[in-house]
């Protein structure tokens, strides 16, 4: 998992505007970028309704919200669709990005182990440097945290 300080691992992947997505095309913004496991389901759609509902507040303070999962463009599509989101998902289909970041580990359900995205959100400071890790989110109340963290340390 990256740290703080480190420098963000820069990535193109394919967006739902149809169009491919790098990092460092938000240079001089701040960006949220979460880790999610899978559209559609409920702790995913909260948590990118919950980035939906705070998206003015992201925006007026020059940050851009980026949600990314293994699933590919098209789910995506139909995802942001469904639940009006007005931020780009990235489809990260072979997970290179998720490695990259940490986010895909050894999970395990009912006995059951297997790799997966572990729901995960850094935020990348202006000069694409990590200003903060969750590395195990819950959904509830995390937005609104995220949110606070980048008012009062990345003015």
């Amino acid at each position: 998992m990256l740290e703080v300080g480190d420098k963000a691992p820069d990535f193109t992947l394919k967006s739902t505007t149809g169009e491919e997505i790098s990092l460092s095309d938000f240079r001089g913004k701040n960006v949220v970028l979460y880790f999610y496991p899978k559209d559609m389901t409920p702790g995913c759609t909260t948590e990118a309704c919950d980035f939906r509902d705070q998206h003015a507040g992201f925006a007026e303070l020059n940050t851009v919200v980026l949600g990314v999962s293994p699933d590919p463009v098209e789910k995506h599509q139909q995802f942001t669709a469904k639940h009006n989101l007005p931020f780009p998902l990235l489809a990260d289909v072979d997970h290179a990005v998720a490695e990259k970041y940490g986010a895909w580990q050894l999970k395990k359900n009912f006995g059951k182990e297997y790799m997966g995205i572990q729901r995960s959100t850094f935020v990348i400071d202006k000069d694409g440097r990590i200003a903060k890790v969750w590395p195990k989110v819950k959904v509830d109340g995390h937005v609104q945290e995220v949110l606070q963290f980048v008012e009062e340390h990345l003015q």
